[in-house]
């Protein structure tokens, strides 16, 4: 039994949005995310306890790991996580949020899982991710903006490549955004990638409703 193996029972639920720099009240941001799952659901009810899966964020007092442990806890759901390997950015596992974690896996397993179930898509995941990356420093060189980092390829990677692997392996995924815009050069900006290939539905993503 491979570690991504133990996933198999859950339906797992993706929240995402901006990290720290987000200055909204978090707690007000977790009950508009509750709302929208709950809506969700009534439409596209979870066929497996959902399980709020992680992506290493550090904790912070503002954004997505300040709102995460809210909507787990409003909706009294358990965490996991996925993180980038030791050779990939040795400083990400060990910043990683672990409260209420109850499984744990690594962006390596998470590829072998879904080259298993369907060969080729990690290629596809960055070929898209490259020319989107490209796509957008095209535009903040118009901008006078520098490129983006180089470390958002990675974690833009991470993010697609953990929802296409849980989604193949478990049949099913929820996804919900923190806000209704998305920032044009954030890595929650990649999240198209995966929908364009056809590795999630758009039925799986709940709207953000703001109230």
């Amino acid at each position: 039994m491979t570690p991504m193996d133990a996933f198999k029972q859950y339906h797992p639920l993706f929240v995402e949005g901006m990290g720290g720099y987000d200055t909204r009240d978090p707690t007000r941001v977790a009950s508009n995310v509750v709302t929208s799952l709950i809506a969700h659901w009534e439409q596209h009810p979870p066929g497996k306890p959902p399980l709020l899966i992680l992506q290493g964020d550090p904790l912070e007092p503002k954004g997505i790991s300040a709102i995460t442990p809210r909507v787990a806890k409003t909706l009294q759901l358990e965490r996991a996580l996925i993180v980038l390997d030791e050779d990939l950015a040795d400083y990400h596992s060990p910043n990683a949020d672990r409260d209420n974690v109850i499984l744990e896996t690594r962006y390596s397993e998470a590829v072998a899982q879904l080259e298993s179930m369907r060969p080729g898509s990690v290629t596809k995941i960055e070929t898209a991710v490259d020319a989107l990356l490209a796509e957008k420093n095209q535009k903040r060189l118009s901008l006078s903006k520098p490129p983006m980092a180089d470390y958002y390829r990675m974690f833009a990677l991470l993010q697609e490549v953990s929802k296409a692997a849980f989604s193949a392996l478990c049949g099913e995924i929820t996804l919900v955004h923190t806000s209704r815009e998305i920032g044009e050069f954030s890595v929650t900006s990649f999240g198209r990638v995966g929908l364009d290939l056809g590795l999630m539905s758009n039925a799986d993503v709940a709207p953000f409703l703001d109230h």
